[in-house]
């Protein structure tokens, strides 16, 4: 395994001076926003793509401060109903695939996006319970007319790019928000599709990840640790289904925190133990989002608390068998 941070809280920095930062704390890996929501501050594909030059200078700074990239991420809707919002997240798809060919990743992560409900929808419509029937024939219509035939093209056109694994992050609002609906999306599409796996997102669902990751074995391709505090007094009036502002810290029934403030040790060692089970061994990739932190304390923080826990050799023989 490998420590990892994706770099987006650090966008007031440039990108030599955000690594060298990152690499003095013991970092080893980056992932690297190139378009959607996460942005491209670090790595714009549209400056890149045609300048090898430029290319080149970024590869050395990460050999110069020890620094694999583990990832490049460009989450969007690229199903929208709205036509344009879709051709420009779809757009950041392919150059961040073409891109990655270039800085030799395998790996893209992104959300399965979230259709409308009908051709001439305007926003998109997630669908969150079975009743009434109309909620069916709204699933009916997202994924065997737009979702499923999309990813397979999608995925199609990465491949010819290298990008082996593409990494939806399994986030409520998108079709792909839990491992069942991963995996569906993998069954349709095929093996190219798998997780970026972010608890955080899976915590305030009352999903386990210990449990996920296990379903999951061979379909988990990038991990996000980013945390969730779950307000028991508030979630207890109003449940889980929150919308209300993330700046409206006290009211939320649940809210991202850094690692460790949100579950305890036990879990987070538990949840690496089960990566390591099913022979993930790529980067821990910390996503910081709290609204109670400065960006560098919230990095720091999340670093010291996962560095001494990872798993960086190759397990022993068991020679107690």
């Amino acid at each position: 395994m490998k420590l990892g941070v994706l770099t987006v809280p650090l966008y007031g920095r440039g990108a030599e001076e955000a690594f060298e930062y990152l690499s003095s704390l013991g970092v080893q890996a980056v992932e690297i926003g190139t378009g959607g929501f996460p942005g491209n501050t670090h790595l714009n594909p549209s400056e890149f793509l045609e300048n090898s030059a430029r290319l080149e200078d970024f590869k050395s700074i990460l050999r110069k401060n020890n620094l694999t990239l583990s990832a490049l991420s460009c989450h969007g809707n690229p199903v929208h109903p709205n036509k344009k919002i879709a051709r420009d997240f779809h757009a950041d798809f392919e150059k961040t695939c073409a891109l990655a060919q270039k800085l030799e990743v395998d790996t893209v992560v992104t959300f399965s996006g979230c259709p409308g409900d009908h051709d001439g929808a305007k926003f998109p419509n997630w669908v969150t319970c079975a009743w009434p029937p109309d909620f069916g024939e709204i699933l009916n219509f997202q994924w065997n007319e737009i979702l499923i035939p999309y990813w397979k093209d999608a995925a199609a056109f990465a491949k010819k790019f290298g990008v082996k694994k593409i990494a939806l992050e399994m986030h409520p609002g998108f079709c792909v928000y839990n491992p069942k609906s991963l995996l569906r999306l993998r069954d349709a599409v095929g093996e190219q599709i798998g997780a970026n796996f972010d608890p955080s997102h899976l915590f305030w669902q009352g999903i386990r990840p210990t449990e996920a990751i296990k379903i999951l074995r061979g379909a988990v391709f990038h991990f996000h640790a980013k945390d969730t505090r779950i307000d028991k007094f508030n979630t207890a009036v109003n449940g889980v289904l929150e919308t209300g502002d993330y700046a409206n810290i006290l009211e939320r029934s649940w809210l991202f925190r850094t690692v460790g403030f949100g579950t305890n040790e036990e879990e987070w060692r538990a949840i690496i133990s089960t990566l390591r089970a099913i022979g993930y061994d790529g980067a821990i990739s910390i996503e910081h989002e709290d609204a109670l932190m400065s960006v560098e304390e919230g990095l720091e923080k999340a670093i010291q608390f996962l560095k001494p826990m990872l798993m960086y050799d190759a397990p022993a023989e068991m020679w107690w068998a």
